[in-house]
């Protein structure tokens, strides 16, 4: 059984190699070794290795102990289904230490339905004379950003709704824009629900309304729930659309011709427990057709074992999967729902020219005046004043938090976010609590502006006269 698991493992990294996917791990292209499970000092150190790599840290001894328990746990799940030798294999990822419960709990969101009698569309599917080629991958042809990650907030539909925009944007463009999720789940509320779900289609109808959406770079993603700053929503249309379109429902060849134009939204069911700690190959699990998952599909192809399969792009971090991408089963019409109900939602943007010229870009006009620290600092409009350096009661050095109402942590080159106010420096992590595990990461702060206090500068001034 030993030989048979080894060989296994070596044939999954020769696959994993050749398919340009990454190299394999300290212990191998599933994050560990099967001697790994003989004893628990292995176990333990193998823990170790594992939270040092995905910069985890717990606030408590019995913390730790609870999630080595779930960690060992998952690890005998994954290492059973592994050694069936399936066409596609699970590995230890950054969710390994989450009971499946948790993880369906906190990485899930598509919750609302698509209301037919508002949302139908009457003109007809714009691709169905489209004859498909064997392959399509957007990956290669620039149209597909780098994978995101989402962490605890289940905004999956809005990483999917930006993700096909960016796609149409650049195949029409030419230029890649990394589009903000951040202001969908803080703006986008007359549907969808932050991070408690929403639905793709209901994210481009937002877009359209709001005559465009902004980038990644001026509206920042803060995995979780925030106030919409109106004053970038309403002056940062970086990238706008036309239109968008739902693709015939649970009918693979219209998703086919659809994904050959360009890359493609849809809803999935991936509260399976394969799914969580799926590390490579194609997926070929069980699941059904209650849709719980936003994603987007970004191509096609089959492998050498004449498998067929999408190649879907996902938003929980490059650690899952195929460097956060994962193979699914293409079933043919053999069944009309597709894999994890693939073929029953899906959705894509259209694009018909260029974006505006002169897209306006933040901060808004009018300027917001800036923080003032003291009579002689100032931080930039909405952001937090720390103190880096004081004496007495008095700073003599300020720094600045790039956010309204953030938590300055104690070594004063750090802070947080107001709804993340714990600073956990040993991880690198901005948390809810001091019970919490998972969070943001920490933001650096800046030095604060300086300025001659205002009876010095008229001083200077008149000297100067």
């Amino acid at each position: 059984m030993a030989v048979k698991v080894f060989v296994l493992l070596l044939l999954a990294a020769v696959v994993v190699l050749q398919a340009g996917i990454g190299e394999a791990n300290d212990h191998s292209i599933v994050g560990y070794a099967p001697e790994d499970l003989n004893s628990e000092e292995r176990l333990l150190d193998l823990f170790h290795s594992w939270l040092k790599k995905h910069a985890k840290a717990y606030d408590s001894v019995s913390e730790k102990h609870h999630r080595f328990a779930i960690f060992k746990e998952n690890l005998r799940y994954i290492h059973s289904q592994n050694v069936q030798e399936k066409s596609y294999w699970l590995g230890l990822n950054s969710l390994s230490d989450l009971t499946h419960e948790e993880f369906q709990a906190r990485y899930l969101g598509t919750r609302p339905h698509r209301d037919p009698s508002r949302l139908q569309k009457t003109e007809a599917f714009m691709y169905a004379d489209v004859e498909a080629p064997a392959s399509v991958d957007w990956r290669q042809k620039g149209a597909v950003s780098e994978v995101k990650d989402q962490g605890s907030c289940g905004s999956c539909w809005a990483f999917s709704t930006t993700g096909s925009v960016e796609g149409i944007n650049e195949i029409v463009t030419g230029e890649l824009i990394s589009l903000s999720e951040q202001e969908l789940v803080d703006c986008d509320k007359k549907q969808n629900q932050g991070c408690n779900g929403g639905l793709m289609d209901y994210a481009f109808e937002f877009i359209i309304r709001n005559g465009g959406i902004d980038t990644e770079a001026d509206y920042p993603y803060m995995g979780s729930d925030g106030r919409c700053d109106d004053s970038r929503r309403k002056n940062s249309k970086v990238v706008v659309i036309d239109d968008y379109q739902d693709v015939p429902e649970n009918d693979e060849s219209s998703l086919l011709k659809a994904v050959s134009n360009q890359p493609v939204s849809i809803a999935i069911e991936a509260s399976g427990r394969d799914f969580q700690h799926y590390m490579g190959g194609v997926f070929t699990g069980t699941c059904g057709t209650d849709l719980d998952h936003g994603v987007l599909v970004v191509g096609y192809g089959t492998d050498s074992d004449g498998l067929n399969y999408w190649i879907v792009k996902n938003s929980w971090g490059q650690s899952w999967g195929e460097k956060g991408y994962i193979r699914m089963q293409r079933y043919g019409p053999t069944n009309k729902y597709g894999i994890c109900g693939i073929n029953s939602q899906a959705s894509f943007p259209i694009k018909k020219g260029p974006n505006p010229s002169s897209a306006p870009r933040s901060p808004p006009s009018p300027v917001q005046p800036p923080t003032a620290c003291d009579n002689s600092h100032t931080c930039a409009a909405g952001s937090t004043c720390c103190c880096s350096f004081h004496l007495g009661k008095r700073c003599l050095v300020w720094g600045c938090c790039p956010l309204e109402a953030g938590t300055c942590c104690k070594d004063h080159h750090h802070c947080c976010p107001a709804d993340y106010p714990v600073c956990n420096l040993k991880a690198g992590m901005c948390l809810k609590s001091t019970n919490d595990i998972f969070g943001v990461a920490l933001l650096n702060q800046t030095r604060a502006d300086f300025h001659w206090p205002r009876s010095v500068a008229n001083r200077k001034a008149r000297v100067s006269s």
